[in-house]
């Protein structure tokens, strides 16, 4: 029997091999993060951050400046970048890395996002000690630049960071929802744009705006294409509809609440008002600058992070020259159903950092994330797009004070919409709003807008909207996004860290294939033994 003996013990070597290299499937992380004495000046610590850019070379230039920068005073700390276009390629390559153990040091994302990479235990690293601690928290004795205070964190944005009573991002940019308004339009139709918009001011002028002459061209602009309204992100529309009338989305349970009257009423008004031609959305109907800027909308509404590709002079406009229309464009708050109480959107990505066993490098990972909220990179970019900086620091400095200031000398850097954008948000900070964030709130988050979606599309199909095809659409909508497999406990408890990957795939089959094999070896040594006894 030696032989079966050492046939089993290789055996079972392979097997904790294999084991080695497939369990890093849903792994737990590492051991939970201590904060080191201080940062080891001998050592070298090479950083990796993964960030978002819209396709702006100036956005690129200021992350560039920026570990430029903060690698002059820490130049034992390498930062190296990976820049993506979408942050749902950030997300799903995080949850990847997370299985296979290879996170980035420092990553730009979502709450929404953390809430899932957090179920796999330690991570992300929970910020509370690090951004009170004396010496390298916010504002602490050791750091090597000028630091905000927690208390110069916009309270609101910093609130956006917490999951679980515990800080997990600091806040980086801040941005809102507008209505980028055709007021020469509105006008031309016979209307006066009021203070704040509301949904039934804007469903009205929509609908005047269908109107057309003898020869089929719409009287409002002689064109033979007009979508008066359009919405960018109709996750956010549906979800801020909800917040503003008072209906049920989501609590911070995890618990679904969207399924319920108040949607399907909102979704049967715009079903309405596609049927007319005068809503669509942004998957729909294609990108709603390039139908605003061109004369063929009314009501754009997207983020104030889009302002630069907005209106007749935008720096950035995606449209040929000689299809640009000359108008006057006005920045307002999204329609509301109640003007005197009004609710927008608060959205813009956060910075985390991931945990890993050399404590060292994640406080030079934190380093770097603080660098970030620094007012050189804040106002920087800041004055890229209609963001605002999430410091009232930055936000109350006589540099950022003067940008706000320039408007409109020239349509670049003080391009007047982007400008007024941000004065926007600035003036309703308290006004905005976040939704729930736990694991599973992204799929939330995406079968609001897939609502949406189907409901604008059947509606093109001529398909009828009764209760019939609510129903439908609703228990759809929920197998779509597993919505109705989850308990509230499963969405706080489980991590889903997605598929496994190709080759753990392959080795967990190898792993069947040997026990296969090995179990018949010694079924067959058994039975010879037996004969030879």
């Amino acid at each position: 029997m030696k032989k079966p003996v050492r046939v089993f013990s290789a055996f079972l070597s392979f097997v904790c091999i294999l084991g080695m290299l497939t369990g890093c499937h849903g792994k737990k992380g590492s051991a939970g993060f201590t904060m080191p004495e201080g940062l080891d000046p001998g050592k070298t610590y090479e950083i990796v951050f993964w960030a978002k850019n819209d396709t702006n070379v100036t956005q690129t230039k200021i992350y560039n400046k920026a570990i430029e920068d903060f690698e002059k005073l820490y130049p034992n700390i390498n930062v190296n970048i990976r820049l993506y276009t979408d942050y749902n390629k950030i997300y799903n390559d995080v949850i990847t890395n997370i299985a296979t153990g290879t996170t980035p040091n420092v990553c730009i994302t979502y709450p929404d996002h953390i809430a899932t990479y957090k179920t796999g235990n330690n991570v992300v690293v929970p910020l509370d000690d690090l951004i009170s601690d004396p010496q390298y928290g916010l504002g602490g004795s050791e750091v090597k630049f000028d630091s905000p205070t927690k208390e110069e964190v916009i309270p609101e944005f910093l609130n956006e960071c917490v999951l679980d009573d515990h800080i997990y991002a600091l806040p980086y940019m801040r941005s809102t929802e507008a209505c980028y308004v055709n007021k020469d339009y509105v006008e031309a139709l016979g209307y006066e744009l009021p203070e704040t918009l509301t949904w039934d001011f804007v469903w009205e002028v929509s609908e005047k705006a269908l109107e057309k002459n003898p020869d089929g061209t719409y009287a409002v602009n002689g064109k033979d294409v007009m979508i008066p309204c359009i919405y960018k992100s109709s996750d956010n529309m549906l979800i801020t509809m909800l917040k503003q009338q008072g209906a049920g989305y989501s609590d911070a349970d995890g618990n679904i609440l969207i399924f319920n009257d108040t949607t399907k009423q909102d979704l049967i008004t715009i079903s309405e008002h596609t049927a007319t031609g005068a809503f669509s959305t942004f998957k729909i109907s294609g990108y709603p600058g390039n139908f605003f800027n061109s004369g063929e909308c009314i009501f754009a509404i997207d983020s104030t992070a889009g302002a630069t590709w907005m209106g007749s002079d935008a720096p950035l406009s995606d449209i040929d020259a000689e299809r640009v229309a000359d108008f006057t464009t006005v920045v307002k708050t999204v329609p509301q159903f109640d003007a005197g109480n009004p609710y927008m959107m608060s959205q813009g990505p956060s910075i985390c950092v991931f945990n890993k066993p050399d404590s060292g490098e994640v406080l030079a990972s934190w380093l770097f994330a603080q660098y970030m909220i620094t007012n050189d990179v804040q106002i920087a970019y800041s004055s890229t797009e209609g963001y605002v900086p999430i410091t009232s620091k930055a936000q109350n400095s006589a540099e950022y004070q003067d940008y706000l200031s320039r408007s409109g000398e020239d349509n670049s850097m003080y391009y007047p919409v982007k400008i007024d954008a941000a004065k926007l948000l600035l003036e309703n900070t308290s006004n905005t709003f976040v939704t729930p964030v736990f694991n599973g709130s992204t799929s939330l988050r995406n079968a609001a807008g897939q609502l949406i979606e189907n409901t604008a599309k059947s509606t093109r199909r001529g398909q009828k909207i009764d209760d019939e095809f609510f129903v439908k659409l609703y228990d759809d909508t929920k197998a779509l996004y597993r919505l109705d497999q989850m308990s509230s406990a499963d969405r706080n408890s489980k991590a889903d860290l997605g598929p496994l990957p190709a080759g753990s795939v392959i080795l967990l089959c190898s792993i069947g294939v040997t026990w296969i094999v090995i179990i018949a070896y010694f079924a067959v040594q058994f039975a010879k033994k037996k004969r030879a006894d």
